[in-house]
């Protein structure tokens, strides 16, 4: 028996049993699966349709599904089809009497006047497919639940692919006429001339912001730095940006750093608290106190949401980000860091092939959900060879573990700190933001003030949320992304409403 059979046997099986268990009778469409072989075999427009959006899989009734067969085999054949020549195939292929001979083709043409609704039928059918395949994995589910020795993770993996190939494996998007998709693209034009702000989710830095316009929906970000270069520091400030400047639900996944961490962190960036006072070794005056909480009023209200769970899976990144999204009304994802996320999987010693699986679910699940996803993520030793031509400054293939993570990237951006490896005069507080990679624009070096004491980058002296009360300057205004000058101000979302794309 071919292989191809098997899993049509094995899905009538598992559909009949659940179908049993439950009391119901499998999820079917008789008399639509004849009119759509029916209309087939009269109009050729039928064949095309039905040839675009269906499987055999799509008829329940097996006869049927031998029919479609013997139809599938003309169509590569760009041979004709009609009654004639569907009962030869189905002679040539020894299934003729097993539907039902001669007869049974005409009973079926003798249903349909014409294929006039079979775009309808189509539908029917497409979503009786989608029933049945949704029962067959969920009785999978439930069998491999019962199994203790069945690897948990795996599970809610397996589970969670099985369940999205059910429904998008019987989905065909149509193709789009060039003048449909022009007008959308001009209203798109149209809109973002009008906005004066961002189109995104503001990062923070005005500079940066001129360039991207926003964090873009369906992106995936990836922040690269050597260890001690501030990766977890400009997450952060860019996370507070979105969360407490701008109310943007936020979400940050911390794989090395605790909460508590990440607290202490934004206390000392909004409140100006030095870090020997956050850490006891200097005492605090009273009006300090008043001081922080004053300046923490707003955050702690902030839509932040933060979660350190350790040693974590892109699975349960998934699921925990989906729930995010539908409980939180969560906007943009923050990761730090990649190569510490792992993936269930048979990849051996293989790392470079885990965290591209890693990257790759990332930049899908960005899409899915619409949301930006932010990742930070480790450079490795490579650079250290070019400090003398380079100036040390990072380039996509020093990108660790992984060329993935590059590929799957909308936009690659490092951070410089010239200082940490012996090459500047500038001081220790000067640093570089590379935008190495950017699909959707420019490439440029922006040039940033870092704050060690307070753990915060910026691009001059003022705090970020100096920059959020100002108005932006216009276009012909904006920034140099190369210039250290301070910007004329920053007020991110001074714009009419999306069209909705």
């Amino acid at each position: 028996m071919a292989t191809s059979t098997r899993k049509k046997t094995a899905q009538i099986d598992a559909v009949q049993k659940a179908s049993a268990e439950i009391g119901h009778i499998p999820p079917q469409a008789p008399e639509v699966e004849e009119a759509v072989i029916g209309a087939m075999m009269m109009d050729k427009d039928s064949v095309y349709l039905a040839m675009e959006s269906l499987k055999e899989k799509s008829f329940y009734d097996p006869q049927l599904r031998l029919i479609f067969s013997a139809m599938v085999t003309l169509f590569k054949q760009r041979s004709a089809i009609d009654m004639m020549t569907v009962a030869e195939r189905l002679r040539t292929d020894g299934t003729l009497k097993e539907i039902g001979g001669p007869a049974r083709l005409a009973s079926l043409t003798a249903k349909v006047g014409s294929g006039a609704n079979i775009e309808y039928y189509v539908k029917i059918l497409q979503q009786k497919t989608i029933q049945r395949d949704l029962i067959e994995v969920g009785y999978g589910i439930l069998r491999k639940a019962f199994d203790e020795t069945y690897e948990v993770d795996r599970l809610i993996e397996e589970s969670q692919t099985d369940v999205y190939n059910a429904v998008q494996g019987n989905m065909r998007s149509g193709y789009v006429d060039i003048g449909d998709a022009m007008n959308r693209a001009l209203d798109r034009l149209q809109w973002v001339q009008k906005t004066d702000g961002l189109t995104g989710v503001p990062s923070g830095f005005p500079s940066l912001d001129a360039i991207t316009r926003g964090w873009q929906d369906g992106n995936l970000i990836v922040i690269g730095a050597r260890p001690g270069h501030g990766k977890s520091a400009i997450a952060l400030n860019m996370s507070k940006a979105a969360a407490v400047d701008n109310n943007i639900p936020t979400a940050f996944f911390t794989l090395e750093m605790a909460d508590i961490e990440l607290a202490d962190r934004l206390i000392g960036s909004e409140s100006g608290l030095s870090s020997g006072k956050r850490k006891g070794k200097d005492k605090m005056e009273d009006y300090e106190w008043a001081q922080i909480e004053s300046a923490l009023r707003k955050v702690v209200k902030a839509p932040l949401y933060i979660d350190e769970t350790p040693g974590l899976t892109i699975t349960e990144f998934t699921s925990k980000i989906k729930r995010m999204v539908q409980e939180k009304g969560v906007k943009i994802a923050f990761v730090d860091y990649l190569q510490l996320m792992h993936a269930t999987g048979n990849y051996g010693t293989n790392r470079a092939l885990e965290i591209g699986d890693i990257s790759r679910q990332l930049k899908e699940t960005a899409k899915e959900l619409h949301i930006p996803i932010i990742a930070l993520a480790q450079l490795n030793r490579n650079l250290m060879t070019r400090l003398n031509s380079s100036m040390g400054r990072p380039v996509l293939s020093d990108l660790k573990d992984s060329g993935s993570i590059e590929q799957d990237a909308d936009m690659v951006l490092f951070i410089h700190r010239p200082a940490k490896l012996g090459l500047s005069e500038m001081g220790e507080d000067y640093a570089e933001l590379i935008i190495e990679k950017n699909r959707a624009g420019e490439a440029a070096i922006i040039h940033l003030h870092f704050n060690g004491d307070l753990v915060k980058f910026s691009e001059d002296h003022e705090s970020l949320a100096d920059y959020a009360a100002k108005p932006i300057p216009s276009a012909a205004n904006a920034p140099s992304p190369v210039d250290i000058t301070p910007t004329e101000g920053y007020a991110p979302y001074d714009f009419d409403s999306s069209p909705g794309f």
